[in-house]
């Protein structure tokens, strides 16, 4: 079972501590990278945080949550080897997983609604990547 690193900023709180429950309930592995309360807090600092455990493959995935998904996604992909998706209902979360090999979800909090996002998590976290053409065209991203 892969192991998970986990967070976000305020707006994403109470989705990352529902997805919490969810991971536990599932067996998953995972580190909660904060933030640790609803209180402002920037994105970075969590995106950066997250993003790097997968990048150093301590974790096999990130998942992200904040207001838009749109910050933590930008944050996440500067880091070489993050392929960070935003993803909003399941089936980008398979195409993410299937054609683009995301090793990130980035969750919208403030436009899903949150028992959408477990099944967006499962989605991610079960599907493969399907290599092939998909393979050189992932080859291709990194600067």
């Amino acid at each position: 079972m892969p192991k998970i690193a986990i967070g976000g900023d305020h707006a994403g709180f109470d989705y990352k501590g529902g997805l919490i429950k969810w991971l536990q309930s599932k067996g998953y592995e995972f580190k909660d990278f904060g933030t640790y309360s609803s209180e402002s807090a920037d994105y970075p600092d969590f995106a950066h945080a997250v993003a790097s455990a997968v990048e150093k493959k301590e974790f096999d995935f990130g998942i992200l949550i904040c207001g838009s998904a749109n910050g933590v996604a930008m944050t996440a992909n500067k880091h070489q080897g993050i392929r960070a998706a935003i993803c909003w209902n399941e089936d980008l979360a398979a195409l993410a997983r299937n054609h683009n090999n995301a090793n990130i979800l980035c969750l919208p909090a403030r436009f899903v609604p949150y028992e959408l996002t477990e099944k967006i998590a499962d989605r991610f976290l079960r599907e493969g990547f399907e290599g092939g053409r998909h393979d050189r065209r992932v080859g291709k991203i990194s600067c």
